[in-house]
């Protein structure tokens, strides 16, 4: 374990936040670190004493060395002994719970739609050995089961989960520059999963569509306009935002989500302008974007 900061400007100054990390080996000899504590910003004198907390002096040494929390040698002789706690192995437990079930059922519908056969040929292991469509069942997985950031899989969930165990993965399958990279490999295959998810849908219940309905959603994030004209991102009211006097207004995208009437699946969904006008809804025209589907 060792102490790692990182810098950010906040009014004008420069504050730097620290956290306790430590290296773990992953598949190919390489080395990844994984954050255990965050201290967050300390001065001199609690720095010091977090150095020292993780660092022993070895009797005769020049330099500290890093002592592991759960050291798999004996550290006898390194430190006296009122200064150590003893712990009896041979009578130790130690128990790693982790979600096993919801992880194994997310596998078996992702098999039963048939996605590991869809994106296998779509998302090709990258030269490095990234296998893209693992990633992606990964990001999958933890939407369904418990939708967060991506540095929260990374951080915390992949550890408490099943995944490594089902898919014969380590830590390496859930850095957090391959979660991110994933979702820029998805945008072209978008109509092509759509049209896999409704056949599958069809096959699966015997499904025909009656009335296919037509709905909008919007979402909103921070940005600095204005934008270009072309640009699908509006700046308008936003209900979520409504509460907040000085923030009643702010970045929105509008959302399409075709329908089926009867039985609730959206057979799709794509971005639309955001309003056009403060606190307007105007529905856009559905037609060139449903024009694959064919209304039964």
């Amino acid at each position: 374990m060792f102490l790692r900061h990182t810098k950010r400007k906040k009014d004008g100054k420069e504050h730097r936040y620290w956290s306790i990390v430590e290296n773990r080996r992953i598949g190919g000899g390489r080395v990844v670190q994984r954050p255990l504590l965050y201290p967050g910003e300390l001065n001199d004198s609690q720095e010091l004493a977090w150095r020292k907390s993780i660092a022993i002096l070895e009797e005769g040494a020049l330099q500290p060395r890093t002592l592991s929390l759960f050291p798999e040698d004996r550290c006898e002789g390194l430190l006296p002994d009122a200064s150590i706690v003893r712990l009896r192995l041979n009578e130790l437990r130690l128990c790693r719970p982790r979600q096993w079930g919801g992880c194994w059922l997310a596998l078996s519908l992702w098999r039963e739609l048939e996605l590991d056969r869809f994106w296998g040929g779509r998302l090709p292991p990258s030269r490095k050995g990234t296998r893209w469509d693992r990633v992606l069942l990964l990001l999958a997985t933890y939407r369904l089961l418990a939708p967060g950031s991506e540095w929260r899989l990374h951080r915390e969930w992949f550890e408490r989960s099943a995944m490594a165990d089902l898919l014969g993965e380590d830590l390496g399958l859930a850095e957090i520059h391959k979660l991110y990279r994933c979702h820029d490999r998805l945008l072209e295959h978008k109509q092509a999963l759509f049209d896999h998810l409704v056949g599958r849908w069809r096959d699966l219940f015997n499904i025909s569509f009656d009335v296919l309905l037509y709905d909008l959603t919007s979402t909103y994030f921070e940005a600095d306009p204005p934008f270009a004209e072309s640009d699908k991102r509006r700046h308008g009211y936003s209900r979520p935002l409504r509460r907040a006097p000085d923030k009643d207004e702010a970045e929105q995208l509008r959302i399409a989500l075709p329908v089926a009437a009867r039985h609730g699946l959206v057979n799709f969904a794509f971005p639309v302008a955001g309003p056009a006008a403060t606190r307007s809804r105007t529905t856009p025209s559905p037609t060139g974007n449903l024009s694959s589907f064919q209304v039964r």
